[in-house]
């Protein structure tokens, strides 16, 4: 257990085509390369002797450290203060815009605020998810590890030329990795390292070309950061969290990832234990919500593009439809789900798995989602090409013919399939945002059909995913279980946010899926999934919830809740995917799903109270004209 950090102790740099995670001991223990998808270099977050790692600290154990961004920024600063000094190391990827590359570069830029300090660094890496062997050859200018399949990283120094007394102990090898100890002083910035792969031979970096790095990633954040339009409350949470996604995305197709990070356990030593570096149609369609609402219609824009070339014009003749429900950021979907039995998971969670055998499920919610984003999009002036629209028109003629089948359901479990509530309610969705795009712009469609289905669905979702016992609409058509995917019901125009259905759910759920305003997806035990184990609140749910209670007129308790959930993020305002019985994060970090839904949380939370200050205005004038 003690050799691995908590899962919320670290922080995420990344280039726009991969990221790491750095913990709060200056080690770098998990990333993957060149894309987010690829295997893995570093991993020991994940296993602490085969994973591999990057680490530079202080060397000595009677330490504190601290963690927080260059302002603004996605560099990440990690402080340590120690009896005789305190230094600091400063991490960051120079960002890669235009198409993909197999070379990236870690930083690793240090400086000496206080006193002195003696730093240690040890680089232990492992290719291919620790089952590549490697070799190290060592130069003045640093080291070059290679692979026999032909991956590369390579060490360059950086800094000026000193006094080998005033270097410290020269770099030495430690079976296939490095070590190295050196002494820096008050006021000395400009050494460190740069990890670059397939960089060719090391070179001995000057100091400016090291600083120029840092500028220009810093220049490059801040002004993506500035040309946010988003003027309301919350501003350094949402900040974070758009930053957040942005790491996220994958730059060349515009694809966003549903977390950084594979294997990360849902349950201390449970098999909930999935890869999360794929681009899911569900997470990626409502992250334009979350992208436009804060002003970036270019990024969502070019999803909308990446969505609509992933087969948006197939027929869907497999019978799984139109989309798979998750893509690689290149948008292929072999997605082969492996057992990495050699790893000993986070604190013994096995299995760790790579690729995701739910690829292949058919999640009919999928479809509501991506067109919900579509008109969203259309309404932000993204423009739909007349091969746009007669892809979707095949689409919404699929949903229209299928879907009134049973499903695997929105949260990919393995029970087998079942008439989920929410799928119905997504595929309603679906035809219900088709019929708008085609009345609103004239363009040509079965648009009778769609809305004799869309009436249908209606119709069956009231009667039979309304369940009078329990005074709730539940997870399916067949069991009094709750699910907070349903929290999505009156966000999504289905239901009104007041409606007695809809608020006697809304009690229900607030008594059997709320703890200390965080929310459970729904209860494991009494809705068998096919998976041994519990899980945590869902961070997601949480978010909805919030959204959910504003719109239900609880604005203090929404603000409340809102409030609650900042309680649970880590030291930088980032989240992974749940929350544990005594408020530890769970589950791959960070996750998306979660930031986003904070960003359209806040959005929302922020106009209800506009609102309410509005009407309290107008009593006011009203009173004292």
């Amino acid at each position: 257990m003690n050799r691995y950090p908590n899962i919320s102790d670290h922080g995420l740099i990344g280039d726009l085509q991969t990221a790491a995670l750095v913990s709060t001991d200056g080690t770098i223990d998990f990333f993957c390369c060149p894309r987010f998808d690829s295997p893995s270099v570093f991993a020991s977050l994940l296993d602490a002797e085969s994973g591999g790692y990057f680490r530079i600290a202080p060397d000595r154990d009677d330490y504190v450290s601290r963690q927080l961004y260059f302002p603004d920024t996605a560099m990440l600063i990690t402080r340590f203060m120690t009896p005789d000094g305190v230094g600091e190391v400063l991490d960051f990827m120079p960002v890669i815009e235009g198409g993909p590359t197999d070379r990236h570069r870690l930083v690793r830029h240090l400086r000496v605020a206080r006193g002195t300090m003696r730093f240690v660094m040890e680089i232990q890496p492992r290719f291919d998810y620790g089952r590549a062997m490697h070799t190290v050859d060592v130069t003045d200018a640093g080291a070059i590890f290679r692979t026999a399949g032909g991956m590369e990283l390579t060490l360059h120094s950086t800094g000026e030329r000193r006094p080998a007394a005033d270097r410290g102990a020269a770099v030495e090898r430690v079976g296939d990795g490095l070590h190295a100890t050196f002494t820096m002083r008050e006021g000395e910035y400009g050494r460190g390292v740069v990890l670059e792969s397939m960089g060719g031979q090391p070179q001995a970096l000057p100091t400016a070309e090291l600083e120029g790095l840092a500028r220009d990633t810093a220049a490059y954040w801040k002004k993506w950061l500035h040309s946010s339009t988003y003027t309301g409350r919350w501003r350094e949470m949402v900040a974070r969290s758009a930053m957040t996604l942005k790491l996220l995305t994958y730059e060349p197709s515009g694809a966003p990832v549903a977390a950084a990070t594979f294997g990360l356990p849902e349950q201390i030593g449970g098999e909930r234990n999935w890869d999360y570096r794929f681009t899911w149609i569900r997470d990626a369609s409502m992250s334009i919500h979350a992208l436009v609402g804060l002003g970036y219609i270019e990024e969502a824009q070019k999803f909308a593009h990446w969505m609509r070339d992933r087969g948006i014009t197939s027929k869907g003749a497999d019978g799984s439809g139109p989309f798979k429900i998750m893509y690689r950021v290149d948008g292929s979907s072999d997605l082969t789900e492996e057992i990495l039995d050699h790893f000993e998971g986070w604190r013994g969670s096995r299995p760790v798995r790579i690729g995701n055998g739910a690829a292949d499920q058919l999640q009919l919610d999928i479809y509501g989602e991506a067109l919900d984003a579509i008109l969203t999009g259309d309404e932000y002036g993204l423009p739909i090409a007349h091969s746009g629209w007669v892809g979707l028109t095949s689409l919404t003629d699929w949903v229209a013919a299928n879907w009134d089948q049973p499903d695997e359901g929105v949260w990919e479990t393995r029970g087998g399939r079942k008439d989920f509530t929410f799928g119905r309610v997504q595929c309603w969705v679906a035809l219900d945002r088709a019929i708008r795009l085609a009345r609103r712009h004239g363009w040509p469609a079965n648009v009778s059909r769609w809305e004799a289905e869309r009436d249908k669905l209606y119709n069956q979702i009231m009667d039979r995913g309304w369940n009078p016992k329990v005074g709730a609409f539940t997870q399916h058509y067949a069991t009094e279980v709750l699910d907070s995917s349903l929290l999505l019901m009156p966000l999504e125009g289905f239901i009104s946010a007041n409606d007695p259905m809809w608020m006697s759910t809304l009690d229900a759920m607030d008594r059997e899926l709320v703890s200390d305003s965080l929310v459970y997806r729904y209860n494991p035990a009494a809705s068998p999934d096919g998976l041994h184990g519990d899980e945590g609140t869902f961070s997601l749910c949480t978010f909805l919830y919030v959204d959910a209670l504003a719109r239900a007129g609880r604005i203090d308790d929404a603000v409340l809740t809102f409030e609650k959930m900042q309680t649970y993020g880590n030291h930088l305002g980032l989240y992974s995917e749940e929350i544990g019985s005594t408020g530890e994060q769970l589950g791959n970090f960070p996750q998306a799903f979660t930031h986003l839904s904070l960003i359209n949380a806040a959005l929302s939370l922020n106009r209800e109270l506009d609102r309410r200050h509005g009407r309290h205005q107008m009593a006011s004038m009203l009173a004292t004209g």
